[in-house]
């Protein structure tokens, strides 16, 4: 029963579960401003009604999706306080700076212009408005890099210095903390995915009415423009995760020999990596594998020939670092354990990978049967509408393997995550919290996807123009009651 009372156990899946149902709605915002502004150029430029059509029904889905994400995240800044009020009290100087700048730079440029956004069709200039939406996409990436700079913090802490003598990190250098390459590297990386994710639900959209013959002109250059940014998309991941892998080995190397499973020193063709992998129930011994020679020591060292620690010998050298005469009780763990959990940071790593190709493979054979308009087999528009939560999940089980992969540590080398939580807060109240957390959020989310599945459903609105079928001078009154 304690065990099950454990504050720290219980304040750890909170913040898990919250801040992962919060990530469900961040791509998805950040992906579809891009396209929308996207698609909104394309009307701009061609006049073209299609394309402002297309722009008003994903723009729609964007907004539903952005007022869900603003009220979800308003939890995460609580929690700090709530539960994790020693980590706050030791890092917050710095912590605090980032999350401030996004909420009162990024976050308020971004909402201002999305005003601007949904009020100025009929009151401003075209490309006047146009730049709104695109201001918009500016304010949501700024918006995300402030975050995942605050995150990267906790990866590669930087730009700070120990006061002892009032027991916490002070911040020196502001701009090292924004320049973090641990953040450098995550900003794209989050941006390319948040693109596959948002075009494989522009895909399923399309998808969806393209298999009852609906609004066929409209959802087939949807249906071939989703599926060329979802493979562009993939292409960006696959780049900007193998730069943010080298990264990862040079300040986690931990995380790196966790997400192989890799025990002692390899180098080389030693250095492999398993596509699929048995072991003893110890995780200590392997029974069977599918390899790839030379590739983790590609991935780790970016040379074919490279060195990737192994658990066991980081295992010795962070004792001896953090836990010998120079560590502190903030610095080494109860238990004496560096590694995560082995089986969650192995199979997290391979599920984000996998998902994600998966979603690109769809793009592309989806690409090649929808040539020239040739006839599509009922399945394969089933498959299309299905797609559509790969990159999100690949997102999901990313982030868990960056955020577990860190374990022991809320801030690496800094404070471990036992000394982080709460003193004051018994398990039970944050188990109450918990499940109050869970069926709010999980009637949230019934609503999300109704509301989004609705604007889906009912498609682009109908637009009456003055002149021929592909005229753009539509009625402005129209364009502002649309929403």
């Amino acid at each position: 029963m304690n065990e099950f009372l454990d504050a720290l156990t219980l304040a750890r899946w909170q913040f898990g579960l919250t801040t992962l149902y919060h990530f469900l709605f961040v791509p998805l915002t950040i992906g579809l401003a891009l396209l929308v502004a996207i698609l909104q150029t394309a009307w701009v430029r061609t006049d073209q009604v299609k394309y402002l059509r297309l722009t008003k029904l994903y723009g729609k889905i964007f907004l539903i999706n952005f007022a869900m994400g603003v009220v979800t995240g308003i939890v995460q800044e609580f929690q700090f306080g709530m539960n994790w009020s020693n980590y706050s009290r030791f890092v917050g100087d710095i912590f605090g700076a980032p999350l401030a700048m996004e909420g009162l730079i990024a976050f308020f440029f971004e909402a201002t212009f999305i005003g601007l956004w949904i009020f100025g069709w009929d009151r401003l200039p075209k490309k006047i408005h146009l730049l709104t939406i695109w201001f918009v996409w500016i304010g949501s990436a700024a918006s995300a890099y402030f975050i995942l700079a605050a995150n990267a913090f906790m990866q590669n802490p930087v730009g700070y210095q120990l006061n002892e003598e009032r027991g916490r990190a002070e911040l020196t250098d502001i701009g090292a903390v924004l320049a973090n390459p641990v953040a450098l590297t995550q900003f794209p990386h989050t941006l390319f995915a948040s693109l596959m994710f948002a075009a494989t639900v522009m895909i399923a959209v399309a998808a969806w009415h393209l298999s009852r013959n609906q609004f066929v002109d409209e959802m087939r250059t949807s249906l071939r423009f989703g599926m060329w940014a979802n493979i562009f998309g993939f292409a960006g991941v696959s780049l900007t995760g193998h730069s943010l892998g080298l990264v990862m080995t040079e300040t986690q190397p931990m995380k790196m020999a966790a997400a192989e499973a890799l025990y002692e020193n390899a180098t080389g063709a030693d250095a492999s990596f398993s596509i699929f992998s048995l072991g003893t129930p110890d995780g200590l011994h392997e029974i069977f594998s599918v390899r790839i020679p030379y590739l983790l020591s590609f991935l780790s060292t970016n040379s074919f020939n490279g060195t990737v620690e192994g658990i066991n010998n980081l295992q010795a050298e962070y004792t001896e670092m953090y836990c010998g005469a120079a560590g502190t009780a903030l610095t080494c763990p109860s238990d004496g354990a560096f590694t995560p959990i082995i089986w969650v940071t192995y199979w997290a790593f391979r599920w984000m990978i996998g998902l994600g190709a998966l979603a690109a493979l769809v793009s592309v054979v989806g690409l090649w049967i929808t040539r020239q308009n040739r006839s599509v087999p009922a399945w394969a528009w089933k498959v299309a509408v299905w797609t559509a939560p790969l990159p999100m999940l690949a997102s999901l089980v990313g982030w868990i393997f960056t955020e577990m992969g860190r374990q022991p540590w809320i801030v690496f080398g800094v404070m471990t995550t036992e000394s982080a939580v709460s003193p004051g807060v018994p398990g039970w109240a944050v188990l109450v919290s918990l499940i109050v957390f869970t069926i709010v959020y999980g009637a949230l989310a019934v609503v999300e996807f109704r509301l989004i599945v609705k604007a889906a459903q009912a498609g682009p609105p109908e637009l009456q123009t003055s002149g021929s079928a592909g005229d753009g001078d539509v009625d402005h009154k129209q364009l502002a009651t649309v929403y």
